[in-house]
Order: structure tokens, then sequence, then C-alpha cells
């Protein structure tokens, strides 16, 4: 836990409690805290008391003692209590129980002085701020006995024992203010780093924690979450052991040198604190304000936007407000680990709190890598995977507002009759990792697969005792989102021989069976159903890693396997095969939702998402996959997935050069004693270093993320660059600059102005390579055509919209289809018609628009396999449930460059493991003869309109096109709020009435992708 600080930014974190919260947990275990201009003057130690803080009641000590010695017998809020009363009564400061203590004050790394403007600044550069450590009896005499004399160089020693406690007090900059006060005077400034020993509860065998003292000491409990959820001061697995799992054993670097009373001396560091700066004011009296509040990254609306309520149709609903938004459970309680004994299978998967630590920017404080300077800025942007992933929409999925309203949907209102069956099948993406857990351990207790359900996703640890305690575990992994071991635990090819019956793939052939039934090969791992590998490894892009850091810490060792830079690692889930399940007769709320664990009767099987397919049929195909090649070979445009999405390269086209995590290096950290050597934790600069951006055009998700991110449970900071842009902010830049440089492009050519006609062609490439918009069916895309005046009034336009971004003409009324409900949500508007705004070759009219989209409509009653599928007519209603998809009405999204005819896409569905279905699923629907949807590319349409629909008197100047992007499209999030109630919808209706778009990328619910600019008319031609 080590973090850099300079002065202006304590100042700035003393304004306010939550902040000093925040900074003392970057100190908790060993942050580096850097100091311009130095913090005392060396004549003057602020941290000196003039009585000893010592034990206050020494029987409350002895009470105490054997509950502090064992960490796990306590739920952490109860055990945090019983720490507080112990450090805050100075109970380690027990010379009488036996406790010893270090010499005196001493520094952890050298204290530099610099001439700046006439005046000398000062700054430290230690793992810690200057350190007092306190032993507990049974932790110095294992010191002594393994650590002293020709004992310290044998083989290792046993593992310290359980029970046995370190207290690393921090006190200001340099040390030498301090050396000569009895450090029992002296007042921990900065707190206290803690480690506990308890080996029952961890594969580490630490608790670990950072304490402040004192009522305004900046420390406060972890449970009940604070209100900025972040990540905790105290626990098992903390990220302390970024640098921890250096040590050559047990974590742990300490030497009896430096105890009193023990031969040898500290280690010395360059100390140039000879000089006599400014005393700043003591960092205990500059936390005593109040809480802050949340700390956002936007201004969201207090009152709900009365104009998109209204252009959603749903102002007959009650909209929930700040007093009664259900919120998620707090990420705060998202913390899991390797257990003793582990890694097993029960450890199969972990939360990224475990991989934060050393795959995180700046978490050293000395160390920053993975990272980039800012150029709009002083800070720097973190391009670590950590920080990249945890903000990007896969990082997010375990709290997706938009997918949990859905799920309530498909459960409440299209199959209540399969509600758990439902909820486990989409689950097993969204909240993957609590899904694979609960399976595995369930599996080895009952033997069966049992369903993972939405209630699950909710389970916290706090209070003990709740209802959803026992489940927290699986709570905590499934809104974590699609996390670290999610994908760094993948078998795919070769690697997935012979161990389904593995139990780390417990219900995983369930799953296939009943997803991919009639599939092979990699074909049978779609919908994310593929294997994963042992619990003691993780594989990685890079050869030769070093293994024992990750060992020390985690009992994992990190492997190279080129399969994790293939597609495939994308495309097992983003290939979602589903069952057509028959929908409720008409999707209305029921009034109950009877839930079964009886698998539902399936019509047949569809593909609701091919985004993968359509990659592996177009130019920017590889032709290789783990399984071996493909036929065809690669695309003239050859790129994985991973090279658009996880981009290792600068826009200049510059490898990104750097080390792949921020640990305790042998060479470039400050001399530490019983650490490993430079063979074993220095790291390598690697050239192809990926961030793990994954991003696509959801700007609406992460804007939500960051107006409301108590509502999301989430924290807006990075917990260890706190000098850095805001992870959700870089996030949404990427967004936007994939959508600025590498979608599309949008062109006007052919403009005329004859025979009281104007014309002009507007051209789509798309740089995608897949379809454009791709993904869930109910992205959409769309063109704005505008006819301007001189003064860039709009006289004329095609894909106006309202507030919410629904489709209207001229006269502001909804085109066709853009609303699927009534205003009171009772019934469908003419079902039965399917009504929408068709693929259009030539536009006229101002109620035509050009929508590149997905729809989809139900089985018909009693439907029949034969009724289903590619190619089939259209019996249903339009429906936006996965579960309910028979046939395709409308899909003309925009095709990637050399799409492959059928014939050819066949050949490479079926050496997938799939077969004819999904190389037809996977063309286009209602295009009719438009020549643009056979080798794909673009699109090209005429607009065309009499000159007589213009304003009388008016005079057109020029023309525009502008292509738009909706994830979450106005018929969407009407849908969601008819077809179901509880918390899901309910949050999903606060957040989207009272989202703050005015000024943003995405004002109006709509995202401009890119635009022609203006386009001069030609003057008319004289009769």
């Amino acid at each position: 836990m080590r973090k850099a600080m300079d002065s202006a930014d304590r100042s700035a974190l003393a304004r306010l409690r939550g902040a000093a919260r925040r900074a003392g947990l970057l100190l908790a275990a060993g942050l580096l805290l850097l100091t311009a201009p130095a913090l005392a003057d060396p004549a003057i130690c602020t941290a000196e008391r003039p009585l000893p803080l010592t034990p206050t009641d020494p029987d409350l000590c002895k009470s105490l003692i054997d509950a502090v010695r064992h960490p796990s017998a306590l739920p952490l809020d109860q055990y945090e209590a019983k720490l507080n009363q112990f450090f805050g009564n100075y109970c380690h400061r027990d010379a009488a129980s036996g406790w010893r203590r270090d010499k005196h004050v001493r520094d952890a790394g050298p204290f530099t002085a610099t001439l700046v403007d006439g005046a000398w600044q000062g700054k430290g550069f230690g793992t810690h701020t200057p350190v007092v450590i306190w032993y507990s009896p049974d932790m110095a005499d294992w010191l002594v006995a393994h650590r002293s004399g020709e004992a310290a160089g044998t083989n290792p020693p046993p593992p310290v024992p359980d029970g046995a406690i370190m207290v690393k007090e921090m006190f200001p900059y340099p040390a030498a203010a301090c050396a000569d006060v009895d450090p029992v005077k002296l007042y921990p400034t900065s707190g206290a780093a803690v480690m506990i020993r308890d080996s029952k509860a961890s594969h580490d065998g630490w608790f670990w924690g950072w304490y402040g003292f004192g009522p305004n000491g900046g420390w406060s409990p972890d449970w009940p979450a604070s209100p900025n959820n972040s990540i905790g001061n105290m626990g098992f697995a903390q990220y302390c052991m970024n640098c921890h799992a250096s040590a050559k054993d047990n974590l742990t670097f300490a030497s009896p040198r430096n105890m009193e009373g023990e031969p040898g001396r500290p280690l010395v560091y360059l100390s140039q604190s000879w000089f006599s700066p400014p005393t700043p004011p003591d960092h205990h009296r500059a936390v005593t304000l109040p809480p802050d509040d949340v700390t956002r990254l936007g201004e969201p609306l207090y009152q709900a936007d009365t104009a998109v309520d209204q252009a959603l149709r749903a102002y007959l609903l009650k909209m929930p407000g700040w007093d009664s938004v259900p919120m998620m459970a707090s990420a705060s309680y998202d913390n899991t680990w390797v257990t003793a004994g582990g890694p097993r299978p029960a450890d199969q998967f972990v939360s990224s709190t475990q991989c934060l630590g050393c795959h995180d920017a700046g978490s050293t404080g000395l160390q920053f890598d993975m990272t980039a300077p800012n150029p709009h800025g002083d800070n720097l942007i973190n391009l670590s995977p950590y920080a990249t992933w945890r903000s990007s929409p896969m990082g997010l999925a375990g709290r997706d507002p938009f997918f949990f309203a859905q799920l309530a949907s498909e459960t409440q209102s299209f199959h209540p009759d399969a509600k758990q069956i439902v909820q486990d099948t989409c689950l097993g993406c969204h909240g993957i990792q609590g899904q694979r857990q609960f399976h595995i351990d369930t599996f080895a207790d009952a033997g069966k697969c049992l369903d993972f359900t939405r209630e699950m996703v909710n389970a916290v640890p706090w209070p003990d005792g709740n209802p959803t305690a026992a489940q927290a575990k699986y709570g905590a992994l499934a809104r974590d989102g699609i996390s670290c071991t999610s994908c760094h635990r993948m078998a795919l090819g070769h690697a997935a021989a012979g161990i389904a019956d593995a139990p780390e793939n417990a219900c995983i052939v369930k799953r296939q069976d009943f997803l991919n039934p009639d599939n092979t090969g990699f074909a049978r791992t779609f919908t994310g159903s593929f294997f994963v590998g042992a619990p003691d490894k993780l594989i990685g892009p890079f050869e030769k890693p070093q293994v024992k850091p990750m060992q020390n810490a985690l009992g994992i060792t990190p492997e190279h396997d080129a399969a994790i830079k293939s597609s495939e690692v994308c495309g097992s889930c983003h290939t979602v095969h589903l069952p057509v399940l028959q929908p409720a007769v008409q999707p209305v709320l029921q009034t109950a939702t009877p839930a079964t664990t009886q698998a539902p009767a399936v019509i047949t099987h569809i593909y609701e998402q091919t985004t993968y397919p359509e990659w592996a049929f177009s130019a920017y195909r590889t032709g290789t996959t783990p399984d071996g090649p493909l036929p065809l070979g690669p695309g003239s445009l050859a790129q994985s997935c991973q090279e658009c999405h996880m981009p290792s390269k600068t826009a200049d086209g510059k490898p990104i050069r750097s080390k792949i995590a921020s640990i305790q290096e042998y060479s470039n950290f400050p001399e530490a004693e019983n650490n490993l050597g430079p063979e074993d934790i220095d790291l390598q600069v690697r050239d192809g270093f990926a961030a793990h951006t994954l991003v696509g055009l959801n700007v609406f998700l992460i804007k939500i993320a960051q107006q409301f991110p108590d509502v999301l449970g989430i924290p807006t900071g990075d917990p260890m660059l706190t000098k850095g842009v805001a992870p959700l902010v870089r996030t949404e830049q990427a967004m936007l600059d994939l959508a600025a440089s590498q979608t599309a492009d949008v062109s006007v050519g052919k403009v005329s102005m004859d025979g009281g006609r104007l014309q002009a062609t507007v051209t789509v490439r798309s740089k995608t390579g897949h379809k454009l918009p791709s993904g869930v069916g109910f992205r959409r895309a769309f063109i704005e055509f505008q006819v301007l005046d001189g003064n860039g009034n709009t006289l004329w336009a095609s894909g106006r919209t309202n507030a919410a971004g629904a489709l209207v003409d001229q006269a502001g009324t909804p085109l066709a289809g853009e609303y699927w409900w009534t205003d009171d949500c009772k019934s469908r508007i003419r079902p039965e018609a399917r009504l929408m705004q068709p693929h259009f070759q030539t536009i006229s009219r101002q109620d035509q628009a050009q929508i590149y989209q997905e729809l989809v409509s139900t089985p018909p009653p009693n439907a029949t396999a034969a009724m289903c599928g590619p190619g089939k007519a259209p019996q249903g209603m339009l429906t936006t449930s996965f579960l309910s998809i028979c046939t395709t009405v409308k899909d003309n999204r925009i095709l990637p460059q050399g799409y492959l005819p059928l014939a050819d896409r066949t050949q490479i569905a079926k050496a997938l493991g799939a077969g004819e279905e999904l190389a037809q699923e996977a063309g286009s629907t209602g295009v009719g003869d438009d020549p643009d949807y056979q080798a794909g590319g673009g699109d090209s349409l005429v607009y065309d309109l009499p000159l007589s629909d213009l304003p009388a008197g008016s005079r057109p100047i020029a023309v525009k096109a502008t292509l738009y992007y909706q994830a979450q499209p106005p018929f969407y999030l009407q849908d969601r709020m008819c077809t179901a109630t509880g918390d899901d919808p309910e949050r999903l209706k606060f957040l989207v009435g009272h989202l703050n778009v005015e000024g943003t990328q995405v004002d109006g619910w709509k995202l401009a992708v890119v635009s022609s600019g203006s386009v001069a008319l030609p003057l008319p031609q004289a009769p």
C-alpha cells in the first residue's frame, strides 16, 4: 500500500475527513509520503508529546489481546472495534507484557534536499514515512530466533506463529527530527501499518491494515462501507502484498537488527535534513472537518428531467427520487481471496482486489510504470491493466443497471415460469465469477448444479447475520464484473483437452448442453461456456514472467500462453447462442413470478449476438484460432479483437513499452532486508504492453457511473494512483476517440438542385471489424441529414430526435416504431404490425430515417422449431427479450469490409464447430437488393426531396450528414419501464431520469459519432 503524495496533496486532503481517510489507506502497508516542502524542522519533532503515550488501561488491554490475536474469529466490523480499542489505548506499547520496539525512529528510504526559488525543499523517497515498529512478544522471539546471526542465512524458517503482531507506526519526514525522542512520546501522525498473523484465514497468512490514532486520526471502520465505496483499511490478503510478496519468506522484511536490545544497526539512507523549513500544522489537527460528500465526476440532476420523462412516455409511472432510489451494494464488500491451504477449486475465482496492488499504476509510490503524462494537465494517465479494466463496461458488467433491468423483464414478464434458469444463464456472463464459484462450491457439496440467482448478487457480509451473509463471497465475485480470473484462467485449444471433469469446471458441460447442444469444438464455448484451467495457474501474454511474487502472495504461478491474445478469448462470450423459449402470451407485467428449477420447453436455439463471427467472416479475420487455422486464411486487414479494444500501440503506431506490474523490486527500490534477489523480483520493460481499455461506444453507461457512483456502489477515484486522471474519465475519452477515429466516415456527394428537387448521396464507410453497430441487438445507429440555410438553421431534416433520442418528424411526432407501449404501459401499440423504419435506399420525407439496427420477433403461439430461425417469416411481435427471439425482422447494420458470401461463411462456421445457421444469422435481413450488403464496408443512400418541402422564402445553402449512436434507444428504455417492477427497473428509471447529459457528448441521448460537416449546395441552374 504505497502512494506518492506531496504536501499540496496533503493540504487538499486535509480539508475533508473522508479524503484524509483515503490518504491513510494509502499509507496502510508502506505507502510513500513525498513532501514538498519538508514536513519537519530537524530541531522540532512535531510528533513529540509531553507525556508518554502508553497503555491507559492495562486491564482493558489484557481483555482485548486474545481477540486481537485472532482476526478471523470475528466479522470484520466486530474485529475492528476490538482493534480500535486496543490501538486507541496504545496497548501495543506495553513493554511490561513483553512487547518490544525499534531502537528509534528510522528512515525507510532517502530524504533529499533541493534548492527551489532560494529555499530548501525536502522530499522523502522511503517505502514508508519514518517508522518505529512495535513487536508482540512472539513476533520478537521469532525474529531473534530465525533472523539473527547464523540463523539469518539458513534454510527457510518455520512460519511466523499465529497471533504474532507487528505495528509499524509512521511519523513526519525527516526521521532525524524525532530520532532522539523516546518513541513512547511520539504520536503516529501518519497512523500505523499493521500485520497480524492468522494462517488459517488466507494463503498469505496475514491480516493487514492501516490504523489512524485518535478520534481525528482519519481512520474509520470498513463496515459499514464509506460513502465513497473505497477499498478497505483492513482485511486479509490486502494489496500490501504488492511489496511484501518480494520478501524472502513469510511476507515480511523485518529484522531484529532494528530492535531495541539486539545487536546491529538499522539501515541508513541519505538524509539531507540539515536545513530548517517551515513547520507545517500537525496532520491530526488537519482532518477534523465533517466527512466529504460522494465524489462524483459530473453533476447529476437533482430533479428528474421532465423532458426526458415525457419523451420516454413514462410520465404516468412513479419516478424514484434521491431518497428512494435502490442502491447497489458497496464495492467495499467486494473482496475475496485465496484461502489457507489454497489455491484449490474453492479459490478458482478471486476478486480484482487481489490483483490491483501489483497491476495498478503507482501502487508502490516509487514507480510509475504503466502510466503516460497527461498532455492536458500535470498528472498521469493510468494505463495499467487494473485501472483501464475497472472503469470499462467489462469492469462494470456486474453493476450494469441496464442489464439488471433487462433481467427483471425476462423473469417477471417474458419468462416468469423459468425465472431461476434464466437468471443462472444470464449471470453466467455478467456475474460470471460469482455464478461459476457458486457452482464449483455447491456441486462439491450437493453433487448437482444449482441455479445462481439475482438475489445472490446482492449478498454482503455486513451486518453479521443478515440473510445474505452466507453467500457474500458469491455476491462479491458477481459484482466484480467480468474480472481478472474470468479471462486469465480461460482454457482454449489444447489447454481445454481433458479438463471437462475437473472440479473447477463444475456445471460447464451442463451449460454447454443447454446452450450449444449441437455445436462442437470452439462453438461449444459460445455464450461464455468455456473451460478454465487449474486454480494455481494464471495465463498471460508475456514469456518468462517473474513467478515468485505472485506465488508468495496468492500461491498462483503466472504462465505464458499465446491463446490469451487470440480473438477467441473474446469470441466465447461475444457469440451469444440462446434457447428460444415460448414467452408469455403478452409481455405484460405478471402479478406473480413463479420460480422453478425445471428446464423450460426449448423451441430451438438462435444467435442473439454474433460479434465474433462477424469478425471471423470479415477482412479483419486472422484465420487462426487456438484450435488451428480456419478455412480461407487471414483477411486483407487481419487484426485481432485485442489489437483494437486492448491497444498496445500509441496513436502514432509506436509500441507501448512498460513493465507489467508495480512491485517492490530489488534494483530500483530503497535497500531492504530479507528480500528476494533481482533474479526473482526485478521486472522487464516489455514491448506490446496492452491497456485493458475494452470499450465500445456505450458512453451512456460511463456517464451514469461518473454521476451516480453512490447508486452503483462504486468509487470514482483510483485506489492507487491518486494523482492520475480519473479512470472513468479516461474510459469516456477512449470511447470518444474510438468514435472519432476508428468507427466510421460519413461523406456527402453528388449534390444537386435541379428540376425543383434537392438530391444528395450520403455514404457511411465502416472502420470496424464487425457490424456497425454490433453486440446486443437493441443498439442502433442512425443518420441525421439536414438542409441548412446561411445561418445554419435547419430547413429540412431526416433523423431529428426529441429529448430522449426518439426519432421524430418535422412536427415532433415520433416515427413509427419509436415507441412500443401506450403511455400507461397497459398495452403494446399495434404489436402485430411490427412497426419500424425499413431499410432505405432513397429517403424523400422527413418522417423517414435511416436506422442501422437489428429488430427481432417472438415465436407465435405454439411455435415449432420450423417456425424460427434465419430466413423465417416473422409471426410474433417485436421483442427485446433475449430468450424470445424466434426470427430476425430487420438487420441492416453496416457490414465490415470484405464480408464473405454465405458459402464461405458457412465453411468457417463449420470449422468453428457451428452449423450453417451461424453463417446465415450473421448476414443481413430486410435490405432488399442493396448492393452495399454484398461485400460490406459501408452503405450509401440518396436523399431526394422536393424544394417545395422547404419553408416558403427560405434559401438552402448547405447540407450536412451526421452518424449518431444509441446504446439504449428509447423503445428499449420504455420496454424496461413497462415490463418489470422492483429495485432494478426502479433504479434504471431514476438513473435515466436524473442523468445530466446537457452539454455533454451524449446530449439528447445520442452520441455523435462522425459528421460530414456542412457541404455547400451548388447554385441552381437557370432554366
